[in-house]
């Protein structure tokens, strides 16, 4: 079984952070090309906004809707799916990697989402198609894909547990995501404890240097209000190669 590395409090605190801030603070600590890995490199629908970010181990999972011969072993696969979902300790989010190009049927539903989130899972990054969309809100179990469609064709696990690339991202199982209606980051294992302390970091950072300089500048002429951020540029830069040693945004 797979051991949660962060504390039900860290992973609270980073749940109430957008996913841009996540990435602020992530770029100053990690080793990755912050350019090309840890994120969709490709657009994303997020089909419940409403509910914010969501946090959680990766639990991956490949499909093929279009695979009638698959629906043969639909139960004794469900079962071993399921039993992997139970293994892991949550929050989990569920990414799904859908190997049909056309994307005519869904795994997820308001039966599936149900299920899922009695399991500990918070919601899904699905690399295809999603439906009932209104009960799985319900749930609070959020959605994050490609597209809607009407129907779950022949649906059924092909593989799970198992490294997927959604949304030209590579995915490792128990990964921790970070998502909402931007995209989604994930994280490589040894960026874990410094994240949550970073992205704070770099949030306070921006309140407390470079937008102050370009708040409340009512009566205040252009050039005043330039060389104003242009100091809290330097001050913003200053902190940031202070606490990290590397360059920040600003």
């Amino acid at each position: 079984m797979q051991k949660v590395r962060l504390s039900k409090s860290e992973l609270l605190k980073l749940q109430k952070l957008n996913t841009p801030t996540v990435y602020n603070g992530w770029e100053q600590i990690t080793d990755s090309d912050i350019a090309k890995e840890n994120f969709n490199s490709y657009p994303v629908i997020d089909f419940m906004p409403n509910l914010g970010s969501m946090v959680g181990y990766a639990i991956t999972l490949v499909i093929q809707p279009s695979n009638k011969e698959l629906k043969k072993e639909k139960a004794e696969r469900l079962k071993r799916y399921r039993e992997y979902v139970a293994s892991v300790p949550g929050p989990k989010i569920v990414i799904v990697k859908d190997l049909d190009k056309q994307h005519i049927g869904s795994f997820w539903g308001e039966v599936n989402s149900t299920i899922h989130r009695a399991l500990g899972c918070v919601g899904t990054i699905v690399d295809g198609a999603v439906r009932d969309i209104d009960e799985m809100e319900n749930r609070h179990f959020k959605a994050i894909a490609k597209q809607l469609c009407i129907g779950h064709a022949h649906v059924t696990p092909l593989d799970w547990n198992c490294n997927i690339n959604v949304f030209g991202c590579e995915i490792k199982p128990g990964q921790l995501i970070h998502a909402d209606k931007h995209g989604f980051l994930a994280i490589p294992t040894e960026d874990e404890q410094r994240l949550l302390e970073a992205a704070t970091f770099m949030d306070n950072n921006e309140f407390d240097t470079v937008i102050p300089a370009a708040w409340g500048t009512e009566g205040i002429s252009y050039n005043e209000i330039l060389k104003d951020i242009e100091r809290g540029s330097k001050q913003f830069k200053e902190y940031v190669k202070r606490h990290f040693n590397r360059e920040g945004e600003w």
